[in-house]
């Protein structure tokens, strides 16, 4: 560049430096530019931002709002909800994202069509105050209509129709389209799922009272009810996959899986698990969720279980209806299980038993996946109480709980329980399954898998009563990267004088990954003097 191209940037460099500080609230800066031409030009440009401008008033103009119901649309609230109060620095991207939040808050209510008709920001750099002005209109106000299917082939409509919450009349909200669409996504039915309403049907209505408006006629309250338009793409009916792998609890594992989301109206999911210390096969069948919301599926299974000198080999079918939300989740099962237990290399019972159970799950958590605050607990409760298939009545309850106490914004400590007894008039005849053992990646840590119980011979076995406990502190030095130091404790035994707890120990590292936080800890196991690795997938429930 010569001298001349120079001087002229010199000359209009000020203004942009203006322009450019105003962006960030700094309307009255002082800037001083200096050329050196002793060797090489050099250019400094020195710049004093002075006080930020602040904003002084803030009016928001909401026109239309006009409702068909008892129920009006709460304003107070979208004002409240305004991002650029009185008193915050006037920047012009704070400016823009509060009137796009403002706007978004509001189509995506009753009021799809609203606009923004008007923004002014009124900047004085004497009393370095920005007074700001808006105004909404809100159109008008819509509800949903009836529900529009595409796309099904092979599925009855009842499978889309039974998870839907939206009921004609009620009014467009984008958050129940989302959780209408996420209901229908977790189904396993289709490969694609969009839900929305049909916006386009009230074109002609919008262009009808726009031009009824500027003759001055009255206007209408609301449009037409919007139709409610599913369109799915069905995943393919049948699916087998193969997989490999290892856990710490009970060693190498293969898996064969198939899955038919089509068996007589039913959707079909079978698995068979080869591992080191368990081998099962299963299938389980489950019906389309019905219209009040509840999930039923029925399942058979056969397993055989090697753990501490104690091998189970059980047969058992279950049916099963669940319903709630993922914040609150219910289920009532009934199993009929078969079971011969063989201790000690030598065979020493054969039960049977059909218990009835309740359980129920409470979330509080920030994040389902990667929770950081909040809680989780579970509680069953049930039994065998009448002589039906049954070879000893008893009564089964389970409590699990985990907390979530976040010290700052790097640092985390996990609480962790586990409760369980089981009354009944003899233990002999009570299936192995219900009965209570602990250690292992998700109990007590620096012990093998169920390695806590009672003792009969070399083997251990499963006692009436349960308690473990678990005080973890996290620390994320990075985003996805954390380390974690943790003390775990507990026992499993046929009194509760006899739950003498046994102690572990030891530090982990945590990473964050897509499906979950994965956990690998080094646990030192008081009682046995042992270092034992621990690795685990997300959290237990």
């Amino acid at each position: 560049m010569d001298r001349d191209q120079l001087q002229r940037m010199l000359r209009s460099a000020p203004e942009q430096v203006k322009t450019l500080v105003a962006t960030a609230g700094y309307y009255s800066p002082e800037v001083n530019i200096h050329l050196d031409e002793s060797e090489t030009p050099t250019v400094t440009v020195d710049v004093v931002p002075g006080e930020p401008v602040l904003v002084g008033e803030v009016e928001i103009t909401l026109e239309g709002f006009a409702s068909t119901s008892d129920t009006a649309f709460d304003q107070a609230a979208l004002k409240a909800g305004w991002t650029l109060p009185t008193g915050s620095v006037f920047r012009q991207d704070d400016w823009e994202k509060a009137k796009r939040d403002i706007l978004r808050a509001l189509v995506q209510t009753r009021y799809p069509r609203a606009q923004m008709t008007a923004s002014e920001a009124v900047v004085d750099p004497d009393t370095r105050r920005a007074l700001l002005h808006i105004t909404l209109d809100s159109g008008p106000e819509m509800r949903f209509g009836e529900l529009k299917i595409e796309g099904l082939r092979r599925y009855p409509e009842s499978v889309v129709r039974n998870l839907n919450p939206i009921k004609p009349g009620d009014y467009y909200s984008e958050a129940a389209l989302q959780a209408y669409q996420g209901k229908l996504q977790d189904t396993g039915y289709f490969s694609n799922v969009e839900v929305s309403a049909d916006l386009s049907s009230v074109v002609g209505e919008q262009i009808d009272a726009a031009q009824n408006k500027a003759a001055g006629e009255p206007q209408p309250m609301a449009m037409a009810p919007l139709p409610l338009l599913v369109r799915v793409v069905e995943n393919k009916r049948k699916n087998a996959s193969v997989g490999i792998g290892f856990s710490t609890n009970t060693g190498a594992r293969t898996s064969l899986t198939y899955d038919d989301l089509n068996v007589f109206g039913l959707k079909m999911k079978s698995a068979l698990t080869w591992e080191t210390k368990r081998q099962a096969a299963r299938s389980d069948f489950y019906f389309p969720t019905t219209p009040d919301g509840y999930n039923d599926s029925f399942g058979a299974q056969l397993e055989r279980k090697d753990i501490e000198g104690e091998i189970t080999r059980t047969a058992s079918v279950a049916a099963k209806r669940a319903w709630g939300t993922p914040l609150l989740e219910r289920s009532v099962s009934l199993e009929y299980l078969n079971e011969s237990k063989t201790v000690n290399r030598v065979v020493s019972s054969h039960s049977q038993s059909l218990p009835l159970t309740w359980a129920s799950t409470w979330r509080k958590v920030d994040n389902l996946v990667f929770p950081t605050k909040g809680y989780v607990i579970n509680a069953t409760f049930g039994g065998a109480l009448l002589p039906v298939l049954t070879d000893e009545k008893f009564i089964r309850a389970t409590s699990r709980g985990i907390t979530y106490l976040p010290l700052n914004a790097k640092s985390t400590v996990i609480l962790r329980a586990e409760l369980g007894a089981l009354a009944s008039v003899h233990q002999e005849g009570v299936p192995t399954t219900y009965l209570f053992r602990a250690g292992g990646d998700n109990s007590v840590r620096g012990y093998a898998y169920q390695e806590l119980g009672v003792q009969q011979g070399d083997a251990t076995v499963g006692g009436r009563y349960l308690a473990t406990a678990s005080a973890e502190y996290q620390y994320w030095f990075k985003p996805a990267w954390g380390a974690a130091v943790f003390y775990d404790a507990g026992n499993a035994a046929n009194s509760l004088g006899g739950l003498h707890p046994k102690s572990g120990y030891g530090v982990g590292a945590r990473y964050k990954s897509p499906v979950g936080p994965i956990n690998v800890d080094v646990a030192y196991g008081h009682a046995v003097r042992r270092v034992r690795l621990h690795f685990s997938l997300g959290f237990t429930f």
